[in-house]
């Protein structure tokens, strides 16, 4: 892995702002505090515009993140169709609440507004792939095929 230090050694400018948070949580999994306080020097940006550029984009996470990140749509389509139940049977299943880390840091939960998906209602995110037409069922199995790949 390499260091904050290394990585911000490309940025000099705040029309890099974007391109550097990616590559910051790409090699960290989120942007800590720390981070954002380095690179706000480096670029010469106040901490403040950084902060809200980072909490105003969902996919930029400010907490990390398990090794699976899951994210439950509650998006209309998705809420019609029970996703507030099925939220409820994550946070029961993994044994944590939105916005948490499981203790193992195998899973984390967040709830978001859309991920688009609102014909495969209800939909949820796990890292980068879409699980549709969700179920106890299907939650349980997509659980258990995660928790076999470690």
């Amino acid at each position: 892995m390499r260091n904050i230090s290394e990585i911000l050694k490309k940025y000099s400018d705040k029309k890099e702002l974007m391109q550097a948070l990616q590559e910051v949580q790409k090699e960290f999994g989120y942007l800590s505090e720390e981070n954002l306080i380095l690179l706000s020097k480096k670029i010469d940006v106040p901490l403040s515009h950084i902060s809200g550029v980072a909490t105003f984009y969902n996919w930029f996470k400010l907490k990390p993140v398990g090794k699976y990140h899951v994210a439950i749509c509650r998006g209309t389509a998705c809420h019609v169709n029970n996703s507030e139940q099925l939220l409820h049977y994550l946070e029961k299943k993994l044994r944590i609440n939105s916005g948490e880390l499981t203790e193992d840091k195998l899973f984390s939960l967040e709830c978001v507004n859309c991920i688009g998906a609102c014909a495969k209602a209800p939909a949820m995110m796990i890292n980068d792939a879409v699980y549709g037409e969700l179920s106890e069922k299907k939650i349980d199995q997509i659980l258990e095929e995660l928790r076999n790949r470690k």
